[in-house]
């Protein structure tokens, strides 16, 4: 029988069987291909590797085009890759305006620029097929061919790190689009704040620190949260982890918007924020702390396959399970 599939992300099951079966090809110059846990493919060019990672942008309004840039560097900037270039496609609803296009474009010009980066090219198109923006964007990236990093390196022993905090990009989000909706219930600087997340949604600096320091795996927490980033990363070594509730930074702005929506922040989008295992012996806070990123430890990895063990704050412990549907689409579902 034929189901159809709910919105989000395809669930794990979903992904192997629908999508990962059916790619059969393979080239000897491929290093990293699609699997459980990895955003992004790596190419073998010699002494360097081409990174190359894809990522779509529906949920957000503001800064849409800015947004789209960053989110798709962060994720070759996890494999421990300088970015070199998007490329970009756009597609349009019926009725977007010539300043809409050329704000979009200015948006993502001026992401970019921040990155040091260039548009690569793309493509831009009006179709009636999409009710809202819908902005696809590819980045590509290199990386010295015996460092760039995976995000299924994790090993027994390692330590798990957690950088600015969770639910980080869905703040954002919610502050932007939402704000009169919370402005009568979150303190108008908190909400001030928390609208000011996207502006540090950038994680490339901070992972090519830890890249550098000697991290074994990374991943960008994007959707379904640390919950979701913790469950790819760990599912994809093979191993397990026992993770201190409490240790994982939750920020004020975060806290009270997820209050006030009743979400759950540990299952909320969070590009800006990263999931990093480094060895014992590396010290990972203070080389994130270099870049002016704060880095937070919050449990170990252990040699329990598909272990992964959550210590409440009460002191109590429950199993993470499979990840479910993000906190933000779930939100704008009923919206």
């Amino acid at each position: 029988m034929n189901r159809s599939v709910k919105a989000g992300k395809l669930s794990p099951n979903k992904l192997e069987g629908l999508v990962f079966n059916q790619l059969q090809k393979r080239r000897k110059d491929i290093l990293l291909r699609p699997k459980l846990g990895e955003d992004s493919a790596v190419i073998d060019f010699g002494d360097e590797v081409c990174v190359i990672a894809t990522d779509p942008i529906t949920g957000a309004v503001e800064r849409l085009g800015w947004l789209a840039v960053h989110v798709a560097c962060n994720d070759i900037a996890s494999n421990g890759a300088e970015p070199v270039g998007v490329q970009v496609a756009l597609l349009l609803p019926e009725g977007s305006s010539d300043g809409f296009i050329s704000e979009l474009m200015a948006d993502m010009d001026a992401a970019c620029g921040e990155l040091g980066i260039e548009i690569l090219g793309g493509h831009t198109e009006i179709t009636s097929e999409v009710k809202s923006p819908l902005v696809v964007a590819t980045a590509l990236g290199r990386a010295p061919r015996h460092r760039y990093i995976t995000s299924h390196g994790a090993r027994p022993g390692d330590k798990l790190y957690v950088t600015k905090g969770v639910g980080f990009e869905g703040t954002g989000i919610l502050a932007l689009d939402y704000a009169e909706q919370l402005k009568d219930f979150i303190d108008p600087q908190l909400l001030e704040s928390a609208k000011e997340f996207l502006q540090e949604i950038s994680i490339v600096k901070e992972a090519l620190a830890a890249a550098g320091a000697g991290a074994t795996a990374m991943h960008d927490i994007t959707e379904g949260g640390f919950f979701g980033a913790v469950w790819e990363i760990l599912s994809a070594a093979s191993v397990g982890c026992r993770i201190n509730l409490d240790a994982v930074p939750v920020l004020p702005e975060t806290a009270a918007i997820c209050d006030v929506l009743k979400l759950d922040p540990y299952r909320l989008i969070s590009s800006g924020s990263l999931l990093i295992a480094a060895p014992n012996s590396v010290d990972l806070i203070e080389s994130i702390d270099s870049v002016g990123v704060q880095a937070h430890y919050v449990g170990d990895v252990t040699a329990d396959a598909g272990k992964m063990e959550i210590v409440l704050p009460c002191g109590k412990s429950k199993l993470l399970t499979e990840p479910k549907e993000d906190e933000l689409w779930r939100f704008l579902k009923v919206k």
